[in-house]
């Protein structure tokens, strides 16, 4: 019997959107008026579609009233707020390129992703958690203090003309907001009209900067076409109509909230429900029980605290159906409890990177718990996937591992002024080579082994940390554990387990560990260390960073030598 080869193309009724951002919102708001489409619960804001587009409108107009022309740059440096979205729509509706800068990141980061963006208006928050947004700008150019709003000549960011705080208040060479938006009255609609109808849906009109875990981040270049797809696609597979409720507790500097929620909502007349600036299981429950919502984003750390929340039993969750889980696998016993507790039936597991809008393979609704927590689902409408083997290229037999390579619509148009990378990322024939080992089994499911980097060699076996942890996860007082490779002098490397014990679990020894995984698995797959923790190092949009765990390990264990 021959063996199938590791391709699979995605399947679909429904056509590609070909149309521009701005276009398909403009026919929602027309479709759905009186729908509730924008809800940020802790500002106080509750708009329908005909409210919304109003309001796009006129903070469209107010960037064409302050020179932002059409491929021109705008950076977005806030968490999630309604002002967020505004700018978002707004940006694509004159065709400017809409840069998502990490709420998180510092002025060092700040300057980089400005000047590599080439921005020339910045939208911000004035502060966020710990960050400081206007003293971090002042400090970057003081010039800002004695400058009017627009006018800015600034050494370090050269660039750079003009900033929008969106406090209320007025600070020296920002706009606020409210004074922004007046600026709309000096711009016809039928101005904005005229610019609108001459976008086209190839157009750049995102930049987002891809974490790295070495040198500077790379900006992905997404286009409309891009990302309104994948957003469409994303929540056609879960069935959205225009009567769904999602709640967005994902930031949406990142395609989780932009994409998969701004634009899967608008692409369906749904309503976007934002429970906070930042994460917080609590105000998320409380959310989904007030809004009535019928489907809720989330990584699995952001479902593990809701499902852990003093108030979860108070909180009516019946309304929920649908919803995602991407960012990193779910483990079973989460995965079962969101199913049950959480009353999401349908909920979907999404996979895929910045580069590709995001979404490449995503699970169905009627697919089975195993195919929910083992696999990250099938290809998605109008794209391909291929597994191939990364020494040679060529494509592997089903069931083998490989590095998962993805071509269609959703692959970015290019990294940002940077050929050199796009051309190590993209191939000659279109495919985005993602770093992640996978395997595809004989009905097309994917299944993610693990990061090409994160693969560890021990002794000449290899080990894919992700098996390990699955095993782990049996264990009934570990809550959270993460596997990595640390360096050895006689194996070249082992693993180490970092573990979160469950709420009131008794400690449990290293050894106890080891006696659990004897004659359960493979002897070189039982972690050499064990390392109890309260917490993992973290990315901004949850994704546990383990080369951070690497480094840390590496330092206490003292193996810098090695």
């Amino acid at each position: 019997m021959t063996t199938l080869p590791s391709y699979t193309s995605g399947i679909s009724e429904k056509p590609l959107l070909g149309m521009t951002i701005g276009d398909m919102f403009d026919a929602t708001a027309n479709r759905y008026p009186e729908n509730d489409a924008l809800i940020s619960i802790h500002q106080g804001i509750r708009w329908t579609y005909k409210e919304l587009h109003e309001q796009v409108n006129r903070c469209a107009r107010a960037f064409l009233a302050i020179g932002v022309k059409r491929g021109d740059r705008v950076g977005i440096w806030s968490p999630n707020r309604y002002e967020w979205t505004l700018t978002q729509f707004a940006t694509a509706k004159i065709g400017a390129i809409l840069v998502n800068i990490n709420p998180a990141y510092r002025t060092h980061e700040l300057e980089y992703a400005l000047n590599q963006s080439e921005a020339s208006y910045l939208v911000t928050a004035d502060s966020f958690k710990a960050s400081d947004y206007r003293s971090m700008l002042y400090e970057l150019a003081p010039e800002l203090k004695m400058c009017a709003e627009g006018q800015l000549k600034s050494q370090k960011l050269p660039l750079l003309k003009g900033v929008i705080n969106l406090d209320e208040k007025q600070h020296p060479g920002m706009w606020s907001w409210k004074d922004f938006v007046e600026l709309y009255k000096e711009v016809p609609q039928q101005t904005l009209d005229q610019v609108q109808s001459e976008l086209q849906f190839d157009d750049p009109i995102n930049i987002q900067y891809t974490s790295g875990t070495t040198g500077f981040p790379k900006g992905a270049t997404l286009s409309h076409h891009n990302i309104l797809n994948n957003g469409y696609f994303v929540t056609e597979s879960m069935g959205f109509t225009e009567k769904d409720r999602l709640v967005i507790p994902v930031p949406l500097y990142h395609c989780f909230g932009m994409v998969m929620g701004n634009l899967g909502c608008v692409t369906h007349g749904s309503t976007m429900i934002y429970p906070g600036e930042g994460f917080d299981p609590g105000a998320v429950l409380q959310a989904v029980h007030q809004e009535r919502a019928t489907a809720l984003y989330g990584v699995p750390t952001m479902f593990i605290a809701e499902l852990g929340h003093a108030d979860f039993d108070k909180m009516d969750l019946s309304s929920l159906r649908t919803g995602i889980m991407a960012g990193s696998l779910c483990p079973t016993e989460v995965m079962k409890q969101v199913i049950n507790k959480m009353n999401m039936k349908e909920v979907q597991i999404a996979y895929g990177m910045t580069e590709t809008s995001p979404v490449s393979t995503q699970t169905g609704a009627a697919d089975s718990l195993e195919k929910r927590v083992t696999t990250v689902g099938r290809t998605q409408p109008h794209l391909e996937s291929k597994i191939v083997d990364p020494s040679t290229g060529y494509i592997l037999p089903r069931g083998e591992i490989g590095e998962l390579c993805t071509r269609g619509y959703s692959v970015m148009l290019k990294y940002w002024n940077n050929d050199q990378g796009t051309k190590e990322a993209i191939d000659a024939a279109g495919w985005m080579h993602t770093g992640d080992l996978a395997s595809m089994d004989e009905e097309g499911y994917i299944k993610i082994e693990g990061r090409i980097k994160d693969m560890v060699i021990r002794g000449g076996e290899n080990i894919y940390p992700k098996e390990v942890e699955e095993f782990l996860y049996t264990h009934p007082a570990i809550a959270e554990v993460q596997v990595t490779g640390i360096p050895d002098k006689k194996y070249g490397e082992e693993l180490i387990a970092w573990i979160k014990l469950q709420p009131g679990a008794d400690e449990i020894s290293d050894e106890s560990l080891r006696e659990f995984c004897k004659g359960k698995i493979t002897h070189f797959k039982i972690p050499r260390y064990f390392k109890f923790v309260e917490e993992f190092p973290m990315t901004v949009t949850g994704k546990i960073q383990k080369f951070k765990m690497r480094e840390i390990s590496v330092k206490e264990l003292g193996l810098d030598d090695v």
